[in-house]
Formats: C-alpha cells, sequence, structure tokens
C-alpha cells in the first residue's frame, strides 16, 4: 500500500518515504546528521561503537566535557564501564529526539538503536543481561544482537522478554530466516502467557554491502573472474529473495538494509515494508542524485547474474540458499568474522579514547 502522496518533495528520500511503503532510518546517532535525516522523513537511527567513533571525531568538542564529568561521577568506574556510559548517553539524545515519531506510530519507528557489546558474540548470558539493561533505558530502545549461534538463542530470549531487536552481523538467507524464526518463537511465547507485544518492532538488518565486500575479497584470494558488476549486485539478491520468503511465511518483523556501497543498495528496495538505513554521506549522495524513486523491490535479480555467483562463489551459495548454512556455521562465515573483528576494534579504539581522558599522557605535557 502507497502513503499518501504529497506533491512538494524536499529529495528522493522523502518523496520515497512519503509515496511507498519504505521507510528512512539513520545510521549514525549524531544529532545534527540524525535532524538532516529527519528533515527527509527518517524514523529511526542507530549507534554502535564504530558510530559512537566517528561521532567523537566530529563533536569532540560537544562531549569533551561531559566525558571529564562522566569519569568525575564514577570514581570507581573501569573505562569500560565509562565507555558504556557515554554510549549509552549519546543513544539516548537520540531516542529523546525520536520519541514524538515513537509515540506516533505506535512503537514500529522511531527507536533508537544500540548495539550489545561485540565481545560478547558467543555468550548468550551476557547478551541478553545487556539488551535487557538497554531496553530499560528508554521506551523507544531497539537492541542490536549479532546473528551468531549464540545470538540466535539470545534473540529468541530477549524477544521474550519483551525486547525489540535489530539483528546485526547479518548477510545471508540462513541467518534472516534464523532470526524471523527466533522472534516469532519469542513473540508466542509472550502471546502465550498472554504480554503485550502490540508495541514491539522487531528488525532484521542484513548488511548488503558487506556481502559484496567479502565476495570481492574471495574472487582476489582465490583468482576468481567474473563480471565485476556481478558483484554489486549479490547483497541486493539475498535482501530481495529474504523479503519474498518473509512474506510468504508472514513472519512479523521487518528487513533493514545497511552497509551502503551503491544506489541499489536503497533504488532496488524501494517499494518493499523495509528500512533502509544509509549513513549521512549517502543520503546526501542519493538527494543529490537523478535516481528515479520507483518501486523495485519485487523486481528480480537477473537469472544470469544469480546462476554466474553462484556456479563461481561458494560463500554466495552459503548466503543465498535456504540451507546454504546451518546456525551452527554462522560464527564461522567471513563476513561475520570481518565484522566482528571491525566491531571489536572499533569498540577497543573507544575504550583507548577514554583511558586517555582517564590517565593523560603525562610525557606530552
Amino acid at each position: 500500500m502507497k502513503k499518501t502522496v504529497i506533491q512538494n518533495y524536499k529529495s528522493p528520500l522523502h518523496r520515497m518515504v512519503c509515496t511507498t511503503p519504505t521507510v528512512l532510518w539513520n545510521d549514525s546517532c549524531s544529532i545534527e546528521e540524525l535532524n538532516y535525516a529527519i528533515g527527509n522523513g527518517a524514523v529511526g537511527a542507530t549507534c554502535n561503537p564504530v558510530i559512537v567513533g566517528n561521532v567523537l571525531k566530529k563533536e569532540m568538542h560537544l562531549w569533551k566535557d561531559r566525558i571529564a564529568q562522566i569519569i568525575d561521577e564514577m570514581p570507581e568506574a573501569t573505562e569500560d564501564d565509562i565507555t558504556w556510559k557515554l554510549i549509552e548517553e549519546m543513544s539516548l539524545k537520540g531516542a529523546e529526539v525520536l520519541k514524538p515519531v515513537f509515540d506516533r506510530e505506535k512503537g514500529k519507528n522511531g527507536r533508537l538503536s544500540i548495539q550489545t557489546d561485540p565481545k560478547y558474540y558467543r555468550n548468550v548470558k551476557l547478551i541478553v543481561k545487556q539488551a535487557v539493561h538497554f531496553n530499560s533505558l528508554a521506551p523507544n530502545m531497539i537492541v542490536k544482537i549479532p546473528v551468531t549461534k549464540a545470538g540466535i538463542e539470545a534473540i529468541e530470549e530477549t524477544t521474550y522478554q519483551g525486547v525489540s531487536i535489530n539483528a546485526t552481523v547479518c548477510f545471508t538467507v540462513p541467518q534472516s530466516l534464523a532470526v524471523a524464526e527466533a522472534v516469532e518463537r519469542g513473540l508466542k511465547r509472550r502471546e502465550k502467557e498472554g504480554k503485550d507485544i502490540s508495541r514491539m518492532g522487531p528488525v532484521c538488518t542484513i548488511m548488503v554491502g558487506r556481502l559484496d565486500d567479502w565476495l570481492k575479497v574471495v574472487a582476489n584470494r582465490d583468482n576468481i573472474i567474473t563480471d565485476p558488476a556481478y558483484l554489486e549486485w549479490a547483497g541486493v539478491a539475498v535482501m530481495k529473495k529474504t523479503y519474498k520468503i518473509y512474506k510468504e511465511r508472514g513472519h512479523r518483523l521487518r528487513l533493514l538494509s545497511a552497509a551502503f556501497r551503491n544506489h541499489m543498495h536503497w533504488s532496488e528496495f524501494i517499494g518493499g515494508d523495509v528500512v533502509i538505513s544509509p549513513p549521512y554521506k549517502w543520503q546526501k549522495r542519493y538527494n543529490a542524485s537523478d535516481i528515479e524513486v520507483i518501486d523495485r523491490m519485487d523486481k528480480p535479480v537477473d537469472k544470469k547474474i544469480i546462476g554466474d555467483l553462484s556456479k563461481k562463489f561458494v560463500d554466495f551459495r552459503r548466503a543465498y540458499e535456504e540451507d546454504g548454512m546451518t546456525i551452527d556455521k554462522f560464527d564461522e562465515y567471513g563476513p561475520t568474522r570481518r565484522t566482528l573483528r571491525q566491531f571489536i576494534g572499533a569498540y577497543e579504539d573507544l575504550v583507548s579514547l577514554i583511558r586517555d581522558f582517564m590517565i593523560p599522557n603525562s610525557d606530552t605535557n
């Protein structure tokens, strides 16, 4: 169903959110960038250690005094404690901006995504404990949980406990289906006990560009030759196939497109009841483009592209086929390992920055 048509559109993204079911979230908790996105119709945003580090690089003048205050207010806290306090405060500022949207849309949108500690990717109990805590910070939090073996179990349990989840570190059809099934189990357990689910708004992120990135790495590593344009379609193909299956099976969560590398990671999903979550720089590019805003979600990817990628790349077959991977194999998948390493590394960089506040380097004084 299309939305009410408005004639005066501010931008291509604004046209999309006004005329199709597709919604826009902002891939940043920067208030400046979030306000830009909201001006173009955005109804959600996200935060993670990578994003917090990038925000601090741009907006340190807004946070340096507060970081010093947090350190003073928590005299026994470790650098990890201070780091998470900062992440929570950044997330809460974004959640406050989005709260009117949350109230208007009764929980489906208006949420701020906050990510669980990437180092917990193997530990169900720690993921669940932190997710429940994050959920208590504000009514419009949505909690990111990685789609690892432990993450799938944590997704079911946190959903049962009333947490709206945003599955992350996800690149494949098998992962996305495992997420949907875990969410369904959690929702059904709540319903069976008469617990409310009316204001829950779970989503499953597919990091479409990171699958493309990985196949390019594999092509170089294994001397595989294919049409280079085909490697831009892998994530799109996975997203479209997963969307079709979700609709056929009536899963009660939406897909979210993330990890943007080209315009197709936006344009090919227009018209779907999905979320696109580009960072600020990609929103600016899209809004300055001449890409036509038309429904493309149900247009299949060329079979020739699917066939070539399937023939030449085992890891594309793992990503595209419903039974391409079992849950036990999620942690071993190349994009999963690369992304977890990046997220953990970004968190460690953030802790290092906080350490510099707590223990200044006297050698430079």
